[in-house]
Parts: C-alpha cells; sequence; structure tokens
C-alpha cells in the first residue's frame, strides 16, 4: 500500500491511500490511540439526541400531539443536531489529522450556522432530486456531496462552494465513499451484535474513517491544484 507523506503536523501518522481499507486501517489505529477523548465527544453528541426521543411522551393528544411532535422535532433537530453533526464531523476530522480537540469544539459550528443551515438544504435538494430519480441517483450524489461537513467546517467554504467542491473532490473516489458506506453497515452491525456496547467504537470507527477519506483526498487535490 502506497503511503502519502505529510509532513505539517509531526503527530499525525503517515496517511494512506484513499482506499477503502486504507482508511478504515488508518482509523483504528486513530480510535486506539483516542477511544476515551472520541468516547466522550459521541456521548455529548447521543445525549443531545435524547430529546427527540421523548416527545411523544410530553405530546401525546391524538393528532395535536403529532403535530407538536413533528413542529418540535424539526425545531430542535435544525437548531442543535444540524450544528452539532457538522461539529462533530470536524472534531473526528481533527483527531485523524492529530490535531489536538475539545469536545466544546463540537459547538464551533454555531459560528456558522446560516451556512450550514444554507449547506444542509441544498444537499437535501440534490440528493432527494436523485432519489427521485430511481434511487440510484440519490446514492451517487450522497457519495458526492459527502465532503460538505468538513469544507464548511475547516474551509470556511460557503454552502454553494463547499457543494461545488465536494462534488470535484470527490470525482475518481466516489466509488470508493460508496463502498465505505456498505462496510460501515457490516461494522456497526459487528458492533450492535457484540453486546450493544459495541456500537460505539464502530461508531467513532466509522466517523473516523470517512473524516479520513476526505483528509486523504484533500492532501492528494491539494499539490494537483498547485496549492
Amino acid at each position: 500500500m502506497e503511503i502519502i507523506q505529510n509532513n505539517e503536523n509531526p503527530d499525525q501518522l503517515p496517511l494512506p491511500e484513499p482506499t477503502v481499507s486504507g482508511v478504515y486501517g488508518y482509523s483504528w489505529n486513530i480510535l486506539k490511540q483516542k477511544f476515551p477523548d472520541l468516547l466522550l465527544v459521541l456521548l455529548v453528541q447521543m445525549l443531545l439526541s435524547v430529546p427527540m426521543g421523548f416527545t411523544s411522551m410530553f405530546f401525546n393528544i391524538q393528532y395535536v400531539g403529532t403535530f407538536t411532535t413533528g413542529l418540535f422535532n424539526l425545531i430542535y433537530g435544525v437548531i442543535v443536531l444540524m450544528p452539532v453533526s457538522y461539529g462533530t464531523s470536524w472534531v473526528f476530522l481533527k483527531a485523524v489529522k492529530g490535531e489536538p480537540f475539545r469536545v466544546q469544539d463540537i459547538f464551533f459550528a454555531y459560528q456558522s450556522f446560516a451556512n450550514i443551515l444554507l449547506a444542509n438544504i441544498l444537499v437535501f435538494l440534490i440528493v432527494g432530486a436523485g432519489v427521485a430519480m430511481l434511487l440510484v441517483p440519490g446514492i451517487i450524489f450522497a457519495c458526492k456531496l459527502s465532503f460538505v461537513p468538513y469544507l464548511v467546517m475547516e474551509e470556511k467554504m460557503e454552502a454553494v462552494e463547499a457543494v461545488k467542491k465536494s462534488w470535484n473532490m470527490t470525482k475518481g473516489y466516489t466509488g470508493t465513499i460508496f463502498l465505505m458506506g456498505v462496510t460501515a453497515f457490516f461494522v456497526g452491525l459487528g458492533g450492535f451484535i457484540c453486546f450493544f456496547v459495541g456500537i460505539f467504537p464502530a461508531s467513532i470507527w466509522i466517523s473516523l474513517s470517512f473524516a479520513a477519506i476526505y483528509m486523504v483526498v484533500a492532501a492528494k487535490v491539494k499539490p494537483e491544484a498547485g496549492i
């Protein structure tokens, strides 16, 4: 396996080639090194997701309850879960790059809240249009736009620019990203089978792997662009 050397961060492991085995293997090493800190990040994200699961307990009136629950989940998802998801992706990216991170870093996403909202709307519309075209295009579009959160958070790109950049960056890697998603399903299933608690390291491993594929592709794209 060819190794890409990285001189920007001496604490970072040599970068693997952007293959499924390469990024999952690389991310496994990161997981072993930083599991306690990454577990805390994951637990905070999961804790913030709890309110959506309990809304039906508070709004249990027929019809009114259904509408209120849906409205609450929509607002809570946009205001809390969406930016936290972007912030968590950024933390995992920092982890694979060997950069220091803190749990509270996930809340830095609120500095770009409007941009994150627009980016999510664009991704939703594009992927939704693809799904409407017999599903397969939607899967392809989702793979091609998988770098959007990292570009918004790390490169501070505007939503439209991030969408365009992700689309172009993933050229030649869409199949790899799709296979990573298939692998993620089995990793998650394996974690669930392992007395359920295995889902925690499995979730972290998957998130690190998708951050790693972005990192490696970005490292290959920059020299080609003359940066």
